[in-house]
C-alpha cells in the first residue's frame, strides 16, 4: 500500500516572549482530509538542514504570513505600513523555495507564500494597497471577491474550473507587480491584479494570492486544488527509492 505523502507546512515566527512557530490548524486539516500527513517547519536551523528536510519531504505548502523586507531583498525602501517578517524566517523561507523548485518538489503557496514563489523568481512587489494602485478593490480584511483563472492552466485543472470566475477569499495588502517566466500569471481579480501564478516547467509549483483554506469545505474548487496538490506530493514519493529498514 503507498504510504501517505508527507507535505512540510511553514508557518510565522513570533518573537514576542520566547521565539516560536505559529501554525494555524486550517492550513493542515485539508492536507490532511485529503490523505497527507503533515510535518510544521521549525524558523530555525542552518541551510543544510533545511535541505535535509526537504530531501524527506514529499510536498511544500508556504503558508500566509506576514510583510516582506523589501529593502533586505533589493526592492527598494521597505513600506512603512509593512509588518516585516524577521529577517531569519525570510531568508529561510527564500532557501526553501528555491531549493524546493529546484529539485522539482510540489509545492503550494499561499498569499505570503505566492508572493514568496514570485520574489525567489524575480518578481516585483507591490507593498502597499490601494497606494501602488490608486482606487483598485480592497483585498485585506478577508473580503471576497471574484477571481478568473485562465482556462488552460494547470492551476484550472487542479481546481475542476473552466473560464467562470470563482468566489475568493483575500486578506492582503501586498502583491506581485509582475512575473518573470518560466513563471505565468494564471489568475486575475476584475482589475487585472495577479492573483495566481504558476511555474510552467514544473510537476506542480502553484501560487494563489487568496486564503482556499478558509472555508475550503464549502467551496469544491478549493477543496480540489488541495486534493490536487498531496495527489502531486504522493506522485512525487512515489519515485523515491524504498527505504529498507535492518531489523
Amino acid at each position: 500500500m503507498p504510504r501517505a505523502p508527507l507535505i512540510a507546512v511553514s508557518g510565522l515566527l513570533e518573537t514576542q516572549g520566547s521565539p516560536g512557530l505559529r501554525l494555524h490548524n486550517r492550513y493542515v486539516a485539508p492536507l490532511l482530509e485529503a490523505g497527507a500527513v503533515a510535518l510544521a517547519i521549525p524558523p530555525l536551523g542552518t541551510p543544510e538542514q533545511w535541505n535535509a528536510l526537504l530531501d524527506r519531504i514529499d510536498g511544500l505548502l508556504l503558508t500566509g504570513g506576514d510583510d516582506f523586507d523589501a529593502e533586505r531583498l533589493g526592492l527598494g525602501p521597505t513600506h512603512p505600513a509593512a509588518k516585516v517578517t524577521p529577517p531569519e524566517k525570510q531568508d529561510q523561507d527564500l532557501h526553501l523555495t528555491r531549493r524546493a523548485l529546484a529539485t522539482d518538489l510540489p509545492v503550494l503557496g499561499i498569499c505570503y507564500g505566492m508572493q514568496l514563489l514570485g520574489i525567489a523568481g524575480g518578481a516585483r512587489l507591490l507593498q502597499h494597497l490601494p497606494q501602488d494602485r490608486p482606487g483598485c478593490q480592497e483585498h485585506s480584511g478577508g473580503v471576497r471577491h471574484g477571481v478568473r483563472v485562465a482556462a488552460n492552466s494547470k492551476l484550472a485543472g487542479a481546481m475542476g474550473v473552466g473560464p467562470q470566475e470563482i468566489q475568493v477569499v483575500s486578506s492582503h495588502h501586498q502583491a506581485l507587480e509582475q512575473v518573470p517566466e518560466p513563471w505565468v500569471a494564471v489568475g486575475w481579480d476584475s482589475e487585472g491584479l495577479v492573483e495566481a501564478i504558476e511555474h510552467s516547467e514544473h510537476a506542480f509549483a502553484v501560487g494563489v494570492q487568496w486564503h482556499p483554506e478558509l472555508g475550503h469545505a464549502e467551496s469544491a474548487p478549493n477543496t480540489e486544488l488541495f486534493r490536487s496538490f498531496v495527489a502531486a506530493a504522493a506522485a512525487h514519493a512515489s519515485t523515491k527509492p524504498v527505504q529498507v529498514q535492518s531489523s
